[in-house]
C-alpha cells in the first residue's frame, strides 16, 4: 500500500486584505478539523506572482488544495470542510 502525501491547502492572500485576515482563522481551524495531516500555506501575492498566475487566481482572496484553484472568493468554514472531504474522497 502507497502512503498518500498530506493534502496541501494554500490561502492566497495580499498584506492587508481585512478579509483574508478576518476569516483566515476560522479557515485554518475548520480545514485541519476535517484534514489533521493538511499542510495550511499562507500565500501573499505579490511576492508569488507568477506561483498564482500558474494557478488561475485572480481575485483575492481564494484558495487552492494540491495545486488546483477550489475558491476564488472566501468559502464557509462548513463549505471548506466538505470541499476538503470530497477531495479525500476522491484521492482514495
Amino acid at each position: 500500500m502507497t502512503a498518500v502525501a498530506p493534502t496541501r491547502l494554500e490561502l492566497f492572500r495580499a498584506a492587508g486584505c481585512a478579509a483574508c485576515d478576518a476569516a483566515r482563522g476560522a479557515l485554518k481551524a475548520a480545514a485541519l478539523e476535517e484534514d489533521a495531516d493538511l499542510v495550511w500555506r499562507d500565500v501573499d501575492v505579490l511576492d508569488e506572482l507568477d506561483h498564482a498566475v500558474e494557478l488561475g487566481v485572480l481575485t483575492l482572496p481564494a484558495i487552492a488544495i494540491d495545486g488546483q484553484l477550489v475558491f476564488t472568493s472566501l468559502p464557509t468554514p462548513a463549505e471548506l470542510r466538505a470541499a476538503l472531504a470530497r477531495y479525500r474522497t476522491a484521492r482514495r
